[in-house]
């Protein structure tokens, strides 16, 4: 399948305009223009879609109303009817998800000294089935002459509006140098020049070129060789077994989690000393009716979760919508165009071919360019579904780096739109923003440890996209993995060191879910809503219209 008739127009004009564009590209926006484009344009700045939470700890804190729905919901099970006292797997330190957090973290427990068999991943789905594995243009380390952890620094809390924890950051930009060399020497291959060196190139908002890529499978590699070493040192995988709910030892202190077997509809009772939440984002949240380019199990269990502990939620009013998800063809509509295709030259411009965007603005920033142009100006190229998007000229790439460059370093792409007869090598692609990182979540310190309101919550730690304070109002492109990465290490460690020195939790508890439920009744809250979500539903209604209501 081709692009309709009704595209050649348009792509003329691309085609026509391509040789000027190459001579000057766009001038970055001044930071008024930002504000003023983000507040018209970005989908953050709709204060219909959020809401003020009701009940639990960061009561009175705004949320997205999709957030706010799961949060203040009824839980899954009737806590007196579940037996805990049937323990069914011991362990010193338990992961909840399987992704690139969760797996980094089992690894570093287990370096610090805790043996493999003490260790469990329990994960919902297949052991790496996550939004890491579906992360493609690269990750950020500050390791060449011309750069420093402080430039990287620098870029974060800018590109975050100044809503990150300085201490977060500063341990995410001091480890990642640290992380790219374990990386090496577990075998991941990141792209390099022939004589060795590490390729890097720019990334949205970013002053320096430090995105380690391998090629646009980075995540996918990353989680390729670190699953293999979980496996290789014989860390204890439980599949399809997602946590419904944490459990204490009834004086606050996190002892453990109950899973609910996918397969067999069975509750498991997991007793921990050190428990570390690596569940992930809420793209299948759907917020605000877009599309997403998360993983199926992208429900936001572990907000929920931890959430009826006593943790505290921070820049949840903030999500990142990736400025370039697929448009055309309807078959993979949401589906991630990685920033990549931007750093090496593929251009937004719109139905006429103009540009009208630098393509390297931070990605708040350029999707509400890329909205504003489609809903504002009306020069979207609008699909026979009635979807708008905007060309990226990838054809641009070959003709800068070379012909070859796109199928060498781009391999992913080029397939993913040769299967429906586009090749991205000879045709710009279309493209619009799609719902892609949950910005904020769960508190923490600089040690993993989970906040709560009068401190930390004992034993409990989390890693990846479930905790907030990284990267404030919006995320640069090739933090996410490098947060898994970081924060997974330092969460696999403390928790370790937590849980040689712990005592086996002796009663499990789950008064604090009966709390939340009086909580929740005490707020008039109708009890049909159920979390956490575990899975999205398509079926009947929950069917998304492709065409997005951006007005």
């Amino acid at each position: 399948m081709a692009y309709p008739k009704e595209f050649e127009k348009s792509i003329r004009k691309v085609e026509e305009t391509r040789e000027e564009r190459l001579k000057k590209l766009p001038e970055r926006m001044k930071e008024k223009e930002k504000d003023e484009l983000l507040k018209k344009w970005h989908p953050d700045y709709k204060p219909e879609a959020k809401r003020k939470l009701k009940v639990g700890v960061s009561k009175g804190s705004i949320v997205p109303n999709e957030v706010a729905d799961i949060i203040e919901a009824y839980p899954l099970i009737k806590p007196d009817e579940i037996d805990l006292s049937q323990v069914d797997y011991e362990a010193d330190v338990l992961i909840i998800g399987g992704g690139g957090a969760g797996t980094a973290a089992a690894l570093y427990a287990y370096y610090e000294g805790i043996k493999p068999e003490n260790i469990i991943i329990a994960t919902k789905l297949r052991h790496g089935d996550s939004n890491t594995i579906m992360a493609q243009g690269g990750i950020q380390a500050a390791d060449k002459p011309n750069d420093s952890p402080l430039i990287h620094y620098l870029d974060v809390i800018g590109g975050g509006h100044f809503a990150n924890k300085p201490d977060l950051v500063a341990r995410l930009v001091m480890d990642a140098p640290l992380i790219i060399k374990w990386h090496e020497e577990l075998g991941v291959m990141y792209d390099k020049k022939p004589d060795g060196e590490m390729i890097t190139i720019h990334g949205g908002g970013t002053s320096r070129k430090r995105m380690h890529s391998a090629k646009d499978y980075t995540g996918m590699e990353i989680m390729r060789v670190i699953r293999d070493e979980a496996r290789n040192v014989g860390i204890k995988v439980l599949e399809f077994s997602p946590a419904i709910e944490l459990l204490t030892d009834g004086n606050g202190r996190v002892a453990g989690a109950l899973l609910y077997n996918l397969e067999t509809e069975q509750y498991y009772v997991v007793r921990a000393k050190a428990t570390i939440m690596a569940t992930g984002g809420f793209g299948r949240l759907h917020i605000q009716g877009f599309p997403t380019t998360n993983h199926y199990g992208a429900t936001a269990d572990g907000l929920v979760m931890a959430y009826r502990v006593g943790a505290k939620l921070r820049d949840m009013d903030s999500v990142q919508y990736h400025p370039t998800g697929v448009a055309y063809p309807e078959q993979i509509v949401g589906l991630l165009v990685t920033e990549k295709v931007r750093s090496l030259g593929g251009q937004p411009v719109n139905v006429d071919g103009e540009q009208f965007v630098h393509p390297l603005e931070p990605r708040d920033v350029e999707a509400a360019a890329i909205i504003r142009e489609c809903y504002g100006r009306n020069k979207g190229v609008v699909t026979p579904t009635g979807m708008r998007g905007v060309w990226l000229d990838s054809p641009m790439i070959d003709m800068i780096h070379g012909e070859g460059t796109i199928e060498r370093r781009l391999g992913a792409m080029f397939r993913m739109f040769s299967r429906f007869g586009i090749d991205m090598r000879q045709e710009p692609i279309l493209v619009f923003p799609t719902l892609h990182y949950q910005n904020g979540g769960i508190e923490i310190d600089a040690d993993a440890r989970v906040l709560g309101k009068n401190g930390t919550i004992e034993a409990l730690f989390a890693a990846g996209e479930v905790e907030g304070g990284v990267h404030g109002k919006n995320r640069l492109m090739g933090n996410s993995l490098l947060d898994t990465q970081v924060f997974g290490r330092i969460a696999g460690i403390n928790a370790a060191r937590y849980a040689k020195k712990a005592r086996k939790p002796r009663s499990l508890s789950l008064e604090h879910v009966n709390k939340y439920v009086q909580e929740l009744k005490k707020a008039r809250i109708k009890e049909e809503r159920k979390a956490p979500l575990l899975l999205p539903d398509y079926r009947g209604k929950e069917v998304l219209s492709r065409a997005i209501d951006i007005l």
